[in-house]
């Protein structure tokens, strides 16, 4: 394949490391000087100034839509200097071999720059070394060239030697971002190499994916197993096409291509290999699982990477087809970065996924706000009891939210790359069965709403009968006129032994609160200190992923192994009572607030019409 001299629609340029792809070759109007110009579409949407269109006249569309990359292109001249394009053989020479050269003409390896750190010499030790080993291009096993402009396979008029000859030992080979058009230079780069496992060509630009009309004997990727095409922009029947020359391909990462619905059947001719274990689907714009229902074909896959791709539902309508149901050796599903808002989501999981023992779910509105698709009089009672203590802290908030996602999914081994360990499990479920009773508790027993708060947390009966019905706590509800409605009984105690009860008026702001504790007890208001005791427990410790922003990849065996043989078979769940569980040091703590000097009313301090307050000297 020979270079064009004047640049043609679908060829790949790159200007000063920038890959773009021209999508126009002509004059465009209104231009100061006339002339032809090129039309390109850049790789990086945020170096373009438009969309194809100038002065309201459209000469091209970018194979990108909406968003930031309505501004993806640009007109440049064809007469602007572009990056040479280089051969494969070229590349890798230049990349690897320039050291041995250089050794061979001087007897040693080039001088290294003198790098000045604060006045000082820093001195390279050891590197020569590492230069010499990658110097050897024969015995080369990992070969990166990612980004250099490699166009075709070798020039045959200046390069003697195949691929074959110079560097047979490649396993793993990267091309990425390259000037590839067509899949078939790919096939030949390919073709001599024989050991190749791995191969990567993320954020290619291919027009023809076909494979070379005389392909020669042999399957050229039958032994590759791990394939990289993430921003290539294929359609899935695209992807289907292409995996069909992979027979023995057990990951594929096919994230950033836009993809919004995995759409059955594909071409007769497309197929994803039945051998494929591990799929990354990261960064598509998918809505919803269903999006993914010809996945549930593959009953071989164990871990399928959903992050960042707006999922927010289960089914795209109501009125869509049955729920997928996934293979039960899917056994991880990552949906961090996604959009869910409800624990509905959640608790229908185990339907669309038999299998599943691992969960990545941070970074999703309802675990950042786990009380967020609950009844408004609940949501509120909650948040004004947990904000008593968290003060709006996330981690107090991921800590619920972990929690809550373990006591809602029983055969969860773990979540967020923490495992949940027997201990873990019996703690979540009774802090999420406590949850449920505080809902409960807003509404009357044996009413309409309380049946539908049982209705939406799946497991209700199965916790009671793990560890007990919880208690509920109704409190009577009380005329607003009544003065006993504008009263709160308080449980004053002082030096631990010392109670006191007063019945204390809502309105009382903070500072006559103090004065009167301190009447009370005969101290001075300066010197008392007073903590509520709400009487609940906390969670504490670390089990979230907060702040891992990382991409993070399990290994082919996949994550939920790991955990199961961190956590046997999790029938020996620990089923003490929450106080004895509570003494353990680390898991939980008991909610105390402090109740500062303020002109707060008493009535917004605490929470319901009876109060234990603990009088503390400073």
């Amino acid at each position: 394949m020979t270079t064009p001299t004047t640049p043609v629609v679908g060829q790949r340029l790159s200007y000063d490391g920038a890959l773009c792809t021209v999508r126009y070759v002509g004059e465009v109007a209104g231009t100061a000087s006339g002339g032809t110009w090129l039309g390109v579409e850049w790789d990086d949407p945020t170096r373009g100034k438009h969309d194809g269109v100038h002065k309201g006249v459209r000469y091209f569309s970018c194979r990108r839509g909406g968003g930031a990359d309505k501004s993806a292109a640009s007109f440049v001249r064809p007469t602007r200097p572009a990056d040479t394009p280089r051969t494969f053989l070229e590349a890798v020479r230049e990349k690897y071999a320039d050291v041995r050269d250089a050794t061979s003409k001087t007897g040693s390896a080039t001088p290294s720059k003198v790098v000045m750190i604060s006045g000082k010499v820093a001195e390279e030790v050891g590197f020569d070394k590492v230069r010499r080993q990658l110097a050897q291009i024969e015995t080369l096993k990992v070969v990166i060239l990612d980004g250099v402009c490699v166009l075709r396979v070798a020039d045959k008029d200046k390069e003697a030697e195949s691929i074959r000859d110079v560097c047979p030992s490649i396993t793993d080979l990267d091309l990425s971002r390259n000037l590839f058009t067509e899949f078939a230079t790919v096939v030949d780069i390919c073709r001599e190499l024989p050991n190749l496992r791995n191969l990567r060509i993320n954020g290619n630009r291919f027009v023809d994916i076909a494979l070379p009309k005389e392909n020669g004997e042999g399957n050229v990727f039958g032994q590759v197993t791990e394939l990289g095409i993430g921003e290539t922009l294929m359609s899935w029947a695209e992807i289907g096409q292409l995996t069909a020359n992979f027979p023995a391909l057990t990951t594929m990462i096919a994230g950033t291509n836009q993809l919004t619905l995995l759409t059955p059947p594909l071409p007769s001719m497309s197929t994803l290999p039945s051998t494929l274990t591990t799929l990354n689907l990261e960064f598509n714009d998918f809505t919803a699982l269903s999006d993914l229902a010809s996945l549930s074909g593959l009953h071989a896959l164990r871990n399928l990477h959903l992050k960042g791709c707006n999922i927010s539902q289960l089914t795209s309508s109501p009125e869509a087809a049955p729920l997928p149901k996934f293979s039960s050796s899917l056994q991880y599903l990552d949906l961090s970065y996604n959009r869910v808002a409800s624990w509905q989501f959640i608790d229908t999981l185990p339907d669309v996924l038999p299998g599943m023992t691992a969960l990545r779910f941070s970074h999703n509105p309802i675990y950042n706000s786990p009380y967020m698709d609950v009844d408004t009089d609940v949501a509120a009672a909650s948040a004004k009891s947990a904000s008593a203590t968290a003060n709006s802290n996330t981690t107090v908030s991921t800590e619920e939210s972990y929690m809550i996602a373990v006591g809602r999914l029983g055969a969860l081994q773990a979540l967020n790359f923490s495992n949940v360990t027997a201990t873990d499990r019996s703690n979540a479920e009774m802090f999420y069965l406590s949850r449920i009773a505080k809902q409960l508790a807003t509404v009357t027993e044996g009413s309409p709403e309380e049946a539908s708060i049982i209705a939406r947390h799946r497991r209700y009966a199965e916790l009671c009968e793990l560890y007990g019905e919880p208690t509920v706590v109704r409190h009577t509800e009380i005329n607003p006129a009544f003065l006993e409605a504008r009263l709160i009984t308080v449980d004053f105690v002082f030096g631990g032994t010392k109670k006191v009860q007063v019945q204390v008026p809502k309105s009382f702001d903070m500072y006559a609160v103090k004065s009167m504790t301190a009447r009370l007890f005969g101290e001075s208001p300066q010197k008392l200190r007073l903590v509520w005791e709400t009487g609940e427990w906390d969670p504490v410790g670390g089990e979230d992923d907060e702040g891992q922003d990382d991409d993070d990849e399990e290994d082919d065996e996949g994550e939920a192994d790991a955990a199961r043989q961190e956590t046997g078979t999790g029938d020996e769940a620990d089923t003490k009572p929450l106080a004895d569980i509570a003494s353990a040091p680390g898991r939980w703590i008991k909610r105390e607030v402090e109740l500062k000097d303020s002109p707060r009313q008493f009535g917004f301090c605490v929470d319901g019409m009876e109060a234990t307050i603990r009088v503390e000297v400073r």
